[in-house]
């Protein structure tokens, strides 16, 4: 790529795509070991190009590292390279000095078997990392890169409030994109501040790629009167008018879906094909299920898991707090049976033995208050089992 050509992809960063749903590869299909079953991710993968669309999204460590080579496999290896963008990330575990970025791209460039990547994040910025990719020059080494030809386009994903975005923003004006947390549950939320965020990345001009548009599965797995609201509304799926409530939204320009099933991508292909708009009706019935959500306690857990992994007592911590929300927010007589018989033992430790060390709440993405809520999910779950 010429200096001309680099200059002209950098104007437009998403110009290549092919509509606005992204495969996010952070939900994969697993085998029994918890090795990704690679035979229905390449379905997948198959049935996602098939439907027109080409945005893939992974990173370092998701699956516990198995992600990256999952891609090369069932992606990289099975399609001719311009069938496909491929979006990958900086995670701050995987650095501790500027000398260490530019060969781990590369090495992410190997197991990932492409020559380039389409887009590379700063991966999951907020107040608890910026500093240490500020020190190491993570953001200038990222943009070497693309000089480099290695990626063709940089940005961020971002977990904090809208001021702290706007700090990043004014620091680094030579980011191409933003990815956002967006989903109607959260567009008003004074912790998550959907609203708030997409308006300072217009007031930058930067384009918005979404993630957790259904909210880690939550405005899937809607209770009845929620469903009921949106079947007055005209039908659809809640998957779908999660999707297109995100995807309708000024300045997006991709939507990522963690897909872990084939039916899964069927039905979200099908919401694209083509995208429409949610309408006024539609668009009030989303905001009055939001309103019934917010109203019956349930914890706003995305499972995206970073909370797992620095946890001493390897709790299983996002579901824990999904059994949780089935028990007291959807009545699921099931919660205690999973709590006590899949998600704890076996080396996971109960809620009832979290140390308080905070590791699970600096790592949370959501800035959930994680040891008061597992207090309660030990006593909504435990609490016979001492008597």
């Amino acid at each position: 790529m010429t200096n001309t050509d680099q200059g002209a992809a950098r104007r437009a960063p998403f110009e290549s795509a092919r509509g606005k749903l992204g495969f996010g590869c952070m939900r994969l299909p697993a085998n029994d070991d918890k090795t990704v079953d690679l035979k229905t991710f390449a379905e997948m993968v198959d049935a996602f190009l098939d439907g027109g669309l080409t945005y893939f999204d992974t990173a370092r460590p998701y699956h516990s590292g198995n992600s990256e080579p999952a891609v090369a496999a069932a992606l990289a290896a099975r399609h001719d390279r311009s069938e496909f963008l491929l979006a990958d990330k900086l995670s701050s575990g995987n650095f501790e000095r500027r000398e260490d970025i530019r060969p781990l791209i590369e090495d992410q460039l190997r197991t990932c078997g492409v020559e380039h990547f389409d887009y590379y994040l700063m991966h999951s910025q907020g107040p608890g990392n910026y500093d240490k990719y500020q020190r190491c020059g993570a953001y200038d080494e990222a943009l070497a890169a693309r000089d480099a030809g290695l990626v063709r386009h940089v940005g961020f994903s971002f977990h904090s409030d809208a001021a702290f975005l706007d700090r990043i923003l004014t620091d680094h004006p030579d980011m191409e994109f933003v990815q956002l947390q967006v989903n109607y549950l959260d567009w008003e939320s004074g912790v998550i501040q959907s609203r708030a965020c997409c308006e300072v990345a217009a007031a930058h001009g930067k384009p918005v790629i979404v993630m957790e548009p259904v909210k880690g599965g939550m405005l899937v797995n809607l209770p009845d009167e929620a469903r009921e609201v949106l079947a007055a509304a005209g039908g659809g799926s809640p998957a779908s008018f999660a999707l297109r409530f995100a995807a309708s939204l000024p300045g997006v320009e991709m939507v990522l879906s963690g897909m872990g099933t084939p039916d899964m991508v069927a039905e979200n292909v099908r919401t694209f094909s083509p995208l429409v708009p949610l309408s006024g009706e539609e668009r009030a019935a989303v905001e009055r299920v939001a309103q019934i959500l917010r109203g019956r306690d349930a914890v706003e857990c995305t499972a995206c898991r970073y909370c797992v992994d620095g946890c001493p007592k390897k709790i299983n911590i996002p579901e824990l707090f999904s059994c949780l929300n089935a028990k007291r927010a959807y009545n699921e007589d099931s919660a205690e049976y999973y709590y006590r018989t899949t998600h704890t033992g076996n080396g996971h430790g109960l809620a009832s033995e979290c140390v308080g060390c905070g590791a699970c709440e600096r790592a949370c993405p959501q800035h959930l208050p994680i040891r008061e809520l597992l207090r309660e999910v030990a006593a909504e779950f435990e609490a016979g089992a001492k008597e």
